[in-house]
């Protein structure tokens, strides 16, 4: 318990007397300091006790000890303690006024008690309280080792240290969202603070934020929130959320409760990352048509994902990937499958990542809500016209033994979803869409320009209109005279165009190939709606 002024007047060796501000008497006291000084403010931090004899100040002048009085105040003096019998017999009735007027509380020191003894008993209290402290976090430290090596882990270790705060704590995971909170109503305190959370993960580790409460209806407590990891790159939050701010012991806890989140935080990490070395030896045996040694591999690890329905997701960040969506991405992924208990394969790779997540399973959903998340914030930030900050290619459900081809159809449509500028596209749309709009690229407009220019050249001569009667003619699949009547012209007229055009371009069109590349050709440089 910190040293107060009533500790003072209440210590039987120092017969100190209160002769005004007795309703302040419970104010912390952070040092004694004896200045004789006309002014002593420029040397005071603020929480003292000031010990004076008047030498220097003319205790009885009213207007004097008013002015004098009111600079201490402001300065942060919490008291003011002056021995009689030195300069004056008895403390004057103008400094009492003034300090009774301030509310400053005034302390009359008897000739028998040096202010030495004063300091004496002020550095013994705090060296006292700082030696309670230290003890009392010493030992939340024990309890919240104690907690951690406990089966519930994180769990029990929020619980210890939100009974030593007398408030509550909370974990986040790497990917912002609540894994434990105590006492249990802190997960809806905890998750009110999301957006704060965001902020603070976006910042290199370590970093530290105060967060002040809502609204009244949360308790106005005041929130502590702490990154983890021994990284540059945060692993986790812890949040803590208290009355008042932290004292000396509920630091030392919560330094504690850092520490120890901060090591199972890395612990977990170590074997995640063996972890996605093994799976990246699995994905290599799919991939090369070995479901059975890859089961065999994975074991009881990846196992059960290998033997139901799953989905190959592929995704590749942009050239820039300021907000690490990437990173973002697999963190979803794994936080939903634990959550879920449903197993998931998460391989890394140079500038792409690459899930197995269960077919309908929470990871799967966490990945396409990510990329929504990311396509949205691109689009509220009027970035719509940029990059998009990360594509993403969605197989349809497949087997282990089909590992292969979904892989292909996860790579096709993310080759889709870079050309379109999209972040998400799964191999669905791909799949039940018309294939026109993949002629949307500019290598395809190229080739398509090339082939038909000489039939716009000749048409701008005014010598005949042979693209549109071309368009019409494949439109009707040869027939000459659904193509004539749709042109308004006659099926000799028509003939005799279709004769032009094989000349121009020194293509036949009984060849299906040659059909086909002009139909699409007029389609890529037309659009779809032609």
């Amino acid at each position: 318990m910190p040293l107060t002024l009533a500790s003072l007047v209440n210590h039987s060796a120092l017969k100190l007397t209160v002769l005004a501000g007795e309703d302040r008497l419970d104010t912390p006291v952070r040092w004694a300091h004896v200045s004789e000084l006309a002014d002593p403010v420029p040397w005071m931090d603020g929480g003292e006790l000031l010990l004076i004899t008047a030498m220097k100040i003319d205790a009885a002048d009213g207007e004097a000890m008013r002015r004098y009085v009111r600079r201490l105040v402001r300065a942060g003096v919490v008291g003011l303690g002056f021995a009689v019998g030195v300069n004056y017999e008895q403390v004057p009735d103008a400094l009492i006024g003034a300090a009774a007027d301030e509310g400053l509380p005034l302390l009359e020191v008897p000739r028998r008690t040096p202010f030495l003894a004063i300091t004496k008993a002020v550095s013994a209290a705090i060296a006292a309280d700082q030696y309670r402290a230290v003890t009392a976090g010493f030992e939340a430290q024990r309890e919240l080792t104690r907690a951690a090596l406990a089966p519930e882990g994180p769990a029990a270790l929020l619980a210890r240290l939100a009974a030593h705060l007398g408030g509550w704590a909370a974990l986040y995971d790497a990917s912002g969202a609540v894994v434990a909170a105590a006492p249990d109503w802190a997960a809806r305190r905890a998750g009110r603070l999301s957006a704060d959370v965001e902020r603070l993960r976006s910042r290199p580790a370590p970093a530290s934020a105060v967060v002040g409460a809502e609204d009244d209806e949360e308790g106005g407590d005041r929130v502590e929130l702490q990154s983890l990891g021994s990284g540059r790159r945060t692993r986790g939050v812890l949040a803590v959320g208290t009355d008042e701010p932290l004292g000396t012991a509920e630091r030392y806890a919560v330094h504690s409760a850092i520490a120890l989140l901060t090591l199972t935080t890395e612990r977990s990490r170590a074997l995640q990352d063996a972890e996605q070395r093994l799976g990246a030896a699995v994905l290599g045996m799919l991939l090369a048509g070995e479901p059975e040694h890859a089961r065999a591999v994975a074991g009881e690890l990846y196992g059960g994902l290998l033997e139901g329905p799953f989905r190959i997701l592929v995704a590749v960040a942009a050239e820039t990937d300021p907000h690490g969506e990437l990173s973002a991405l697999a963190d979803a992924a794994e936080t939903a499958a634990s959550r879920a208990a449903e197993p998931v394969l998460v391989v890394p790779e140079s500038g792409r990542v690459v899930v197995l997540a269960v077919d309908g399973g929470a990871a799967v959903t966490a990945c396409t809500d990510r990329a929504r998340e990311a396509e949205a914030r691109r689009a509220s930030g009027g970035e719509r016209g940029g990059p998009a900050p990360m594509s993403v290619g969605l197989s349809a459900p497949t087997t282990a033994e089909a590992a292969g081809a979904a892989f292909h159809q996860a790579e096709q449509a993310l080759s889709v979803a870079r050309r379109r500028g999209r972040v998400l596209v799964g191999h669905e749309e791909v799949a039940a869409g018309s294939v026109l709009p993949l002629l949307a690229d500019d290598a395809v407009r190229a080739f398509a320009d090339g082939m038909l220019r000489a039939l716009y050249e000749h048409d701008a001569t005014g010598r005949g209109d042979l693209v549109a009667s071309l368009r019409a003619w494949l439109a009707r699949h040869g027939q000459w005279d659904a193509a004539a009547a749709d042109l308004g012209v006659h099926r000799h007229t028509l003939r005799y165009r279709m004769r032009r055009v094989e000349e121009i371009l020194g293509r036949s069109l009984d060849d299906p190939d040659a059909r086909m590349e002009l139909w699409l050709a007029l389609k890529a440089t037309s659009g779809p709606s032609a």
